[in-house]
């Protein structure tokens, strides 16, 4: 199910910092009419830490809504409370998501057997398929290879989104894991050799701005075809790179807003981006050809 490219959303805002719900509808349009393979909302790239229960909510349904079963929806339910993330993802289960992807605990940097006797929890309170989301980077814990080999014993835990930039690690993790195990690349980067290593496919923060090519990318990759995935890495490799000049969604929101696509609002502690950054991105964007040339789905 969770198989090519699928797109870390970002939650546009207005101005006033409420959630703008017809830009996200627009934006979620767009993906589906470029070809995307499935949608991840309320994630990192979501801003997912600044949203309201409420809100959170609101924007799974909405993705529910728009997909309108075309493509698969991955909710994000994470969080370091297990007894909150069981409640969530038993309300996304009721919203009708495809999946969820629950990052790791944080902050509270639990041991491997906190993380497995988490993930086994959350999966006993559901039905739906779990994609761990593994990124030590922002949590402060690694899901060790050996513990995913754990949690893959459970049938309704699927697959992991690796965001560790660990190649080695994701290869011992792909030669450990059951075949049907799901790895997927965190980073849009390592697409090509995650996926040259036996991944299937990346979530991505670029799909934002470049949907169908990052579609395009992931499925090259898949089918073979690495020659046709490198030309399409080397024309967006300076783009993958700017969009993580500054944290995550800082860029890839200030590309959005340079491409006409949303207002660059952000909610406390993430503020826009610094005048030189701002520069940066924008003149990736011109090399590319997207700045200011995107039409947005109506």
């Amino acid at each position: 199910m969770f198989l090519g490219c699928g797109t870390a959303l970002v939650t546009p805002f207005r101005r006033d910092l409420s959630l703008d719900e017809e830009t996200l509808r627009r934006l979620i349009r767009r993906q589906i009419e470029a070809g995307i393979d499935f949608l991840v909302p309320c994630g990192t790239t979501g801003e997912s830490p600044t949203l309201t229960r409420t809100e959170h909510l609101r924007v799974i349904q909405i993705a529910v809504e728009e997909a309108a079963g075309q493509v698969p929806v991955l909710g994000g339910a994470g969080g370091y409370n297990t007894r909150e993330v069981i409640e969530l993802a038993q309300e996304l289960e009721r919203l009708g998501v495809d999946g969820l992807l629950s990052v790791t605990p944080y902050y509270n940097k639990p041991t491997q057997e906190g993380l497995y006797q988490h993930y086994k929890a959350i999966a006993a309170s559901t039905q739906l398929p779990i994609v761990v989301y593994s990124v030590q980077g922002r949590t402060g814990v690694n899901v060790e290879p050996a513990t995913l080999v754990r949690l893959a014993e459970i049938p309704n835990i699927v697959g992991v989104k690796e965001a560790s930039g660990n190649i080695s690690q994701i290869a011992t993790i792909l030669h450990d894991v059951p075949s049907e195990f799901a790895v997927l690349s965190g980073d849009d980067a390592v697409t090509i050799p995650v996926i040259a290593l036996g991944g299937r496919g990346v979530i991505s923060v670029v799909a934002n701005q470049i949907p169908r090519e990052m579609m395009q990318l992931a499925q090259a990759c898949l089918q073979g075809d690495f020659a046709a995935a490198r030309l399409i890495h080397s024309r967006y490799l300076p783009l993958m790179n700017v969009s993580f000049v500054e944290s995550n969604p800082i860029p890839v929101k200030a590309g959005m807003a340079l491409m006409g696509l949303l207002e660059p609002v952000y909610r406390l502690p993430l503020v826009p981006p610094s005048a030189a950054n701002l520069e940066k991105i924008s003149k990736v964007l011109e090399r590319a050809g997207l700045l200011g040339s995107v039409p947005v789905a109506g």
